[in-house]
């Protein structure tokens, strides 16, 4: 339609046409909801989140054996309708006990979430907004506890604690957070001295106010972003050490128990490393794009 048919047009007519090119008004979360719905990958990663945690939930109700019940009448028996993932050497039920290990390795992956946002986010987001001399001390504790490999912690904890699921908890209390306090510290000395705060500044608001009410809330698409990614690290830093028996002990299951007690025969009985190696593989992946997808819809940037 050219310019002389649109002042053709009654009123009525004008506003019923614009009212056609309008886009709906969307806030930031629905906008980047919007988004998100449209990556199929990041969907897929969500659904199937979901899908683990509930069956990581209902584990006691999915089947009718224990993740510790031994059966050696049963042993390493293959896949079938009364065992779906077959069983192992000493005759427990696979499906059960990959499930059990869902619970662990999505405990972990929670803790370290957890960890971050209360440690990693407020203490980034001080030592960002006080820099000078606070800022450098600070940023100098998080090399020296970045620096420290995770299997120092892991064996000097063994002495003190005991090998377990503590003192992988305590590990990632130690050290997971220093990422996200990184993260948080770069995105509020991006922020400190926009606009918007230098305003709050004369209205008379608090250090303690902008910090909370203002720099990291307009961090939090980095955050969440951060969050997602920091998930599947702490599950794969679960399986791997206690894949090589600094992790949870027998009999509790793990992912990484799990393909360790099935390396032995590997050649023998295949399938009862390849569950547990896809559970980890897929909880990962499954992350990953979820991750991707949070990334490309929480960018201001991106939007159109």
């Amino acid at each position: 339609m050219n310019n002389l048919e649109f002042e053709l047009l009654s009123l009525e007519d004008r506003k019923n046409l614009n009212n056609e090119f309008v886009r709906p008004s969307l806030n930031y979360w629905q906008d980047a909801w919007a988004r998100l719905k449209r990556d199929k990958a990041a969907l897929l990663g969500l659904i199937i989140i979901l899908v683990v945690l509930i069956f990581a939930i209902a584990a006691p109700i999915l089947s009718q054996y224990g993740y510790d019940e031994q059966d050696f009448m049963t042993a390493n028996e293959p896949p079938s309708f009364d065992h779906w993932f077959g069983t192992d050497m000493f005759g427990r039920d696979l499906f059960v006990r990959v499930l059990y290990g869902a619970r662990i390795s999505l405990a972990v992956g929670f803790l370290a979430s957890f960890i971050n946002l209360f440690i990693g986010v407020i203490y980034g987001g001080i030592s960002g907004f006080a820099g000078g001399r606070v800022d450098n001390i600070m940023m100098r504790i998080v090399d020296i506890i970045y620096s420290v490999p995770v299997m120092i912690y892991v064996i000097l904890l063994m002495v003190v604690v005991g090998p377990g699921l503590q003192s992988i908890f305590i590990t990632l209390g130690i050290s997971y957070w220093a990422p996200m306090a990184r993260m948080v510290r770069a995105e509020v000395m991006r922020l400190k001295n926009e606009e918007f705060i230098l305003a709050a500044r004369v209205l008379g608001a608090s250090s303690k106010r902008i910090l909370l009410r203002h720099l990291i809330p307009n961090s939090i698409g980095a955050i969440l972003v951060t969050l997602t990614f920091s998930i599947p690290n702490a599950i794969f830093t679960e399986a791997f050490l206690s894949f090589v028996g600094l992790g949870v002990s027998a009999p509790m299951a793990s992912w990484g128990m799990l393909c360790n007690d099935a390396m032995g025969m590997l050649a023998i009985y295949p399938y009862q490393l390849f569950f547990p190696a896809a559970a980890i593989s897929i909880t990962i992946l499954a992350f990953n794009f979820l991750g991707d997808g949070l990334r490309d819809a929480l960018d201001p940037k991106l939007r159109r």
